[in-house]
């Protein structure tokens, strides 16, 4: 692993597979009730810049099952709401905790917090990606169908975001077909679709037909509409959305044992049905609970490497 997760795009294949298999491995040993705590007398600083449940709750939760502690900071709360330099701050938390979570608007932020922190700073989500969302997503799809990505049909349907970008680059690094299905103007990264396009060997296609997308298709993926701090075009995005909602209907074009996910939380009604959400295709709240699982994989990963390098150094 490498110090820091800012985006799936930065990890090998291999590091993928390291973290899906050590998320295994803590979900076995909590069913069990087998205590593990690698990382007891460590501490995460949170950085919550936007609202956050599942991010915040997996993580704090996450630390305190591997015997560490997390400390959640509201901006408004600390100088960085102040004015104080991103730098200035990650080189200060750097001499008090042993790694920094951020959930901001900017991947720029992240991407500087990471080069002036000596400590890992995970990604918790930015408005250009989620990649502890889609290493979740991965790790679900996995326990459900195996590692057999090749010839595996994964479609997107919705607002080609933070969520969709990630899962182009988890396309990418993996190998599974991925078919984005996103109404004129609401197109994933072009910059992110285009190089996995060149670089991938996989088939990564954008359509604007959501029955397209999700033709034969092992798994649905999709989002809200109108994302944090797109509240105001609401109304307009409702419009330009009509056609994309996953629904019965929608289902009827996959393969029969499809799986529907939802990276949470949902507008039920708008992007999803209520009878897709809580019927017996969705996956979702397991997606919800693997979270927990896959976050405390990426802590344990980066903190246990950092720990292992300072002895070599």
């Amino acid at each position: 692993m490498k110090k820091d997760l800012l985006t799936i795009y930065d990890l090998t294949k291999a590091e993928i597979e390291a973290i899906l298999q050590k998320a295994a491995e803590l979900k076995e040993m909590l069913r069990k009730g087998k205590p593990y705590q690698p990382l007891a007398g460590k501490t995460l600083a949170m950085i919550f810049e936007k609202p956050s449940t599942r991010t915040r709750v997996s993580f704090e939760v996450g630390m305190f099952h591997l015997g560490g502690h997390a400390l959640s900071l509201n901006p408004q709360e600390t100088q960085l709401g102040r004015g104080e330099a991103i730098a200035d701050t990650a080189r200060v938390l750097s001499r008090y905790v042993d790694g920094i979570m951020v959930r901001t608007f900017a991947q720029e932020r992240v991407e500087e917090m990471a080069r002036f922190a000596t400590i890992p700073v995970i990604n918790g989500l930015s408005d250009l990606l989620h990649p502890c969302q889609i290493l979740s997503d991965i790790f679900t799809m996995t326990e459900k169908l195996g590692h057999q990505y090749v010839g595996l049909k994964v479609a997107y349907v919705g607002d080609g975001n933070n969520v969709a970008n990630s899962w182009i680059n988890g396309a990418l690094r993996l190998g599974f077909d991925l078919w984005l299905a996103c109404p004129p103007g609401y197109e994933p990264d072009a910059e992110i679709l285009s190089r996995a396009q060149a670089e991938g060997s996989s088939k990564i296609i954008l359509t604007h037909a959501p029955k397209e997308a999700v033709e034969e298709a092992s798994v649905i993926n999709t989002d809200v509409w109108a994302s944090m701090g797109q509240e105001g075009e609401r109304a307009k995005r409702i419009k330009a959305f009509q056609g994309y909602q996953v629904n019965a209907d929608l289902l009827r074009h996959a393969r029969k044992d499809v799986l529907v996910m939802h990276c949470l939380p949902a507008h039920r009604g708008e992007e999803i049905t209520d009878e897709v959400m809580d019927g017996t295709h969705s996956v979702v709240f397991d997606q919800a609970e693997n979270r927990l699982h896959v976050q405390k994989a990426i802590l344990t990963l980066l903190m246990e490497k950092r720990q292992n390098d300072e002895k070599g150094s």
